[in-house]
């Protein structure tokens, strides 16, 4: 064979071998492309990630839950107007092929060379088919490899999927900016608005987003944004889906878009919602997919309440705050230029919206000159703000402050150190109706509320009493309000618990002991009944964990604000504990009920109604103390608003009941109170537990909040009388009426002595041992009443100095 030949052949040889080793490369290549792709059928089942949405009571939008804030609709929701935008803008012959548009490609290739020599952007010619292969199956790497894949998986899709369901995945799937996925979202957070309530002009907007929404901000990038939109409309017409008039309608619109995303118009009840996405995601049933599982949950808040409990709370923390003076600016300026960006960099609590940043320009006596930071407008504060400042610390030139702007001159604002906590619950249900944790939810997230286990003071007392009557007292029995003492106190010395006033009124009917809160009255009547006793009765009211010990008996203990308002359930129900709850039922996405709080049955309720009885519902809760305790509870509760130290809550009118509560050095300040269809619970006090400061009592503290809250609670729930039990025996004593367990009425108190007027711990027994003895001159002077023996053993809390709350 000649070389030529031999040549050839090896030249043959190898080309054949070439040949044949890349069709094993292709072959190896295309078996590891299919491998490795994932199976399109998944998209059959496939749902986006989506918001957990949470409503109200009545309905209104007050928070959602997501990882990504995304609100799926399915295809038959989108309006034609909003598909037709996106069509135009991304896909026109959508519903033609078959998953790649070659003819799309070629007209996307053709303009690319113009685009490029312009440097304009390039055009993609991916399908919507290719874009839902590439956001849900796939990553976003740029390579061939990638397009290859998006292109078999989007012939794949095709035929597992109809054209709807794919066009229903892109719409719920994609990101349109402002922090939304899916254009259900998109059109809240841009415009405020449902799908169904979006104009062409709206609809085409988003539509503009898919290829960059940072390109097309509406904010930053306002003139790119409109051309975007403005060429969107131009595609929508040219596809016929508008006319020509429509048109020129939708491009003379100007693109208002809100400034920012938002979760929700209603701003109340950060607390509330946080408080609500705790407990969902603690449920076993549905909180691993709190986030991602698009659930639809009510809960029992009322917003007419929320609000009224956080203007109410806000409110009373600033005249707490107002009441102990001017601490002085938050910061200062020598007005050099951008002074303003500085001041603005501090922000007033968001639930001020109305407060602004401001610095004062000039101070003569109580005449001082403002101005603000954002619109330098300049101004003078109010002369009576001046002087309250002035009368603590100097106002100064260059103070930076907040102020508000009231009838054309402006009232000087501080932010309070103190917080507090108010809980409105429905006590037949456990329903949450309100909950606010502190002064400002953007200031601290830490729910007082919930969180917070504080003493309580004398809102405890109501439990002891409680118990009293659950055994052989009654309201009309007689208590000494003597001095006593213990031995065993801190230090070796004994432990004497005094009275708030430390004056003495001998011997009172339980009643008015309650009403007054006498101290040491509460100290024998739970010695006389026993602590573990009432231990035991709160625990079974909804107050664990109490030890049993006499200082527990004046709110030595430990409560949460949630904890106690739920206990005061039962005096308000007729003696039943229910268990408060926030979340009233969630739902799926397919509106399947998943979980709802009223477990209870009703067997009767699937029948006709008509000319019967309609079912009825076994009352919620348990039974934890008599239904006459409970209205002896709610007629004595009702006379400390009356009569006792809750009386600057007279002003509501009657059947409003309730009890204050101060801790040792005016630590904390409570009010607990209740209608027959709600109860409220108030704390004031500051996070580390320091003193609120001589005279701030639950009276001077809390009850004014409660006031304010429930002059709007009562607009729509007014008070009603108490229910009377049925087998109560009503007595008048002492003028009041009386109610008593069939047999008690018979019970007369034993005759005694009481001093003629209240007297000092000192003098006691010498003023009621002359009155005796000027009694016994008489004919008929009863015997001398003689005051029990003190215990030998102090509590464990007052040998450790803690010795409960006093009113």
């Amino acid at each position: 064979m000649k070389i030529a030949e031999r040549w050839f052949v090896w030249a043959g040889m190898v080309l054949l071998g070439g040949i044949a080793l890349a069709g094993v490369a292709v072959a190896v290549y295309a078996a590891w492309l299919f491998h490795d792709l994932p199976d399109a059928s998944e998209l059959a089942d496939y749902l986006p990630p989506t918001a957990t949405r949470v409503y109200a009571g009545d309905g209104t939008l007050i928070g959602e839950f997501s990882d990504e804030r995304r609100i799926y609709v399915s295809y038959d929701q989108i309006p034609a107007t909003v598909v037709q935008a996106f069509l135009a803008a991304e896909d026109r012959n959508f519903f033609q092929h078959g998953g790649i548009d070659v003819g799309g490609i070629g007209r996307a290739s053709l303009k690319n060379v113009f685009n490029l020599a312009q440097g304009r952007r390039l055009e993609g010619g991916s399908t919507i088919t290719q874009q839902v292969a590439k956001n849900v199956l796939l990553t976003n790497e740029s390579s061939l490899n990638r397009k290859l894949k998006e292109a078999i998986l989007a012939n794949r899709l095709e035929a597992t999927l109809s054209k709807e369901q794919i066009l229903g995945l892109y719409l719920n799937e994609i990101f349109l900016g402002y922090r939304s996925f899916g254009i259900a979202s998109a059109a809240y957070n841009y415009f405020g608005k449902s799908l169904n309530q979006l104009t062409p002009d709206e609809a085409a907007f988003l539509a503009s987003l898919p290829k960059g929404p940072n390109n097309y901000h509406p904010k930053r990038h306002p003139g790119a944004a409109k051309g975007r939109r403005d060429w969107v409309l131009g595609e929508m017409e040219q596809s016929g889906w508008l006319t020509q008039a429509q048109l020129a309608e939708a491009r003379a619109r100007p693109l208002v878009t809100r400034d920012a995303p938002q979760r929700s118009e209603y701003k109340d009840a950060d607390f509330f919602v946080e408080e609500a996405r705790r407990q969902a995601a603690a449920n076993p049933d549905f909180g691993a997919q709190l986030r991602a599982g698009g659930f639809y949950m009510r809960t029992t808040l009322d917003p007419t309440l929320q609000t009224a409990a956080r203007q109410a709370l806000m409110q009373g923390l600033e005249n707490y705050d107002r009441r102990h003076g001017w601490r002085g600016g938050w910061g200062s300026t020598d007005f050099a230029e951008g002074w303003q960006a500085a001041a603005l960099k501090e922000q007033a609590p968001p639930e001020r919206r109305s407060w602004q940043a401001a610095a004062i320009e000039s101070v003569s006596g109580n005449t001082v000159r403002i101005r603000t930071a954002k619109g330098d407008e300049s101004g003078t504060l109010i002369a009576a703000d001046a002087a309250w400042a002035n009368a603590n610390r100097q106002l100064r030139r260059g103070e930076l402050i907040f102020v508000e702007k009231k009838n054309g001159q402006f009232a000087l604002k501080q932010v309070p150190r103190v917080n507090g906590a108010l809980v409105a619950i429905e006590p037949q249900s456990g329903r949450v109706l309100a909950m606010v944790g502190g002064y400002s939810f953007a200031l601290s997230s830490f729910n007082r509320a919930t969180q917070a286990k504080r003493q309580p003071g004398s809102a405890f007392k109501p439990f002891v009493y409680a118990t009293a009557l659950e055994g052989d007292f009654t309201p009309a029995s007689i208590v000494l309000d003597a001095p006593i003492s213990f031995a065993g106190g801190p230090n070796g010395q004994r432990w004497t618990p005094e009275n708030y006033s430390r004056e003495y009124y001998g011997p009172q009917t339980l009643r008015r002991g309650l009403e007054l809160s006498r101290n040491v009255m509460t100290v024998r009547l739970a010695q006389s009944v026993g602590m573990k006793k009432i231990v035991d009765q709160a625990a079974r009211m909804g107050i664990p964990g109490l030890t049993p010990n006499l200082s527990v008996s004046l709110g030595a203990g430990e409560v949460t604000p949630l904890e106690i308002t739920a206990a005061y359930s039962a005096f308000a129900n007729g003696g039943r504990r229910v268990t408060p709850y926030l979340i009233d039922y969630v739902q799926d996405r397919d509106g399947q009920t998943i979980f709802r709080a009223d477990a209870r049955n009703c067997r009767e309720c699937g029948r006709g109604f008509s000319g019967q009885e309609s079912p009825r519902l076994q009352p919620r809760g348990t039974q934890v103390i008599d239904p006459i305790t409970a209205y002896q509870m709610s007629s004595m509760l009702e006379g400390v608003v009356q009569r006792g130290t809750a009386a600057s809550a007279r002003g509501l009118g009657r059947w409003v009941a309730g009890k204050t509560g101060t801790t040792n050095e005016y630590r904390s300040a409570w009010f607990v109170g209740f209608t027959t269809d709600i109860v409220v619970g108030v704390f004031i006090g500051f996070d580390d537990n320091r003193s609120l400061g001589s005279g701030e009592a639950g009276a001077s503290a809390a009850v004014p909040v409660f006031t304010e809250f429930m002059q709007t609670a009562l607009k729509e729930r007014p008070a009603r009388p108490f229910v009377r039990p049925k087998n109560a025996v009503f007595r008048t004593v002492n003028g009041i009426e009386e109610a008593f367990r069939p047999g008690t009425e018979r019970q007369a108190p034993a005759p005694v002595q009481a001093p003629s007027q209240p007297v000092g711990p000192q003098n006691y027994y010498d003023v009621i041992r002359r009155e005796q003895e000027a009694a016994a001159a008489g004919a008929n002077a009863p015997p001398p009443a003689a005051a029990p023996p003190p215990p030998t053993q102090a509590p464990a809390e007052a040998r450790s100095g803690l010795c409960g709350g006093s009113r």
